[in-house]
């Protein structure tokens, strides 16, 4: 295990140089906080820190990174929404023991939340995993499970039309989870869960984090995947689940062109 409190190389990364002037090595704009969210969970793989494992204070992540410390306090309040760090008053900062720490050993790559390459690689990953998952859940749904599928389809639907980002974010969880669990594969349901995870930590640094018009997009396909698990038909799931997920790393690709050139 690596050394508790281990500091983080001293010599910054370009990445992480550009936290002050926020732009990265292409010159493309990107809010500080970003990129010291991505240096932090970089050195967290890099230094093959394991859970419970303590990091640098703020003081000095934000001395190593070129960067103040209120940039790095919001960095560090993302990480801990995404699971991936714990601040302890009085103790300091810890890496978290949950479902956040998806290092390099795992996944034969780091994801960065914000790289438009790496989300385009873990929709190309989702896509394959899921469509399988809802073609088998169309042979194999309980009536528990298409229960909970649709109820998690009302639940998105009714947070889009009463603009609940939370509410919606919620039935779309769930609703994925639920026609995972309906494949009766175990596999499947992790992988689903996993590349789930993995999506919300580019949510929560702010690529996607509100209702804009591929929500009711969203609703519509949901209900489409629904119908045709509920009806039987694995080949239509399939295809339903496919254009859902094309459509929807369509919204990223044009919300991070909107970001980076306006």
């Amino acid at each position: 295990m690596p050394a508790v409190g281990a500091p983080l190389p001293a010599q910054a990364s370009p990445a992480a140089a550009a936290a002050v002037s926020g732009s990265d090595e292409r010159g493309d704009y990107r809010p500080g906080y970003e990129v010291v969210a991505e240096r932090i969970l970089e050195f967290i793989a890099e230094a093959r820190l394991e859970a419970g494992d303590r990091l640098p204070t703020e003081n000095d992540l934000a001395q190593t990174l070129n960067t103040s410390r209120a940039v790095v306090r919001e960095a560090v309040k993302i990480l801990s929404a995404l699971g991936r760090v714990r601040a302890h008053k009085g103790r300091g900062l810890f890496v978290a023991d949950d479902e956040g720490m998806l290092i390099t050993s795992r996944w034969g790559g780091f994801f960065r939340p914000v790289d438009i390459d790496h989300v385009f690689m873990l929709f190309e990953f989702r896509r394959v995993q899921e469509m399988a998952a809802s073609s088998l859940a169309a042979t194999r749904a309980t009536p528990a499970e298409l229960r909970s599928i649709e109820v998690a389809m009302q639940q998105c639907r009714h947070g889009f039309v009463h603009n609940q980002v939370d509410t919606f974010n919620k039935g779309d969880d769930d609703f994925h989870a639920a026609v995972a669990a309906a494949s009766h594969n175990t596999f499947l349901v992790s992988a689903v869960r996993d590349a789930r995870r993995l999506q919300r930590q580019s949510s929560a640094i702010g690529i996607h984090d509100a209702l804009g018009e591929g929500a009711a997009s969203a609703v519509e396909e949901h209900e489409a995947i629904y119908r045709a698990i509920r009806d039987g038909r694995p080949d239509e799931a399939a295809q339903a689940t496919a254009a859902h997920l094309d459509r929807t790393l369509e919204d990223y690709r044009l919300e991070i062109q909107r970001r980076l050139f306006g």
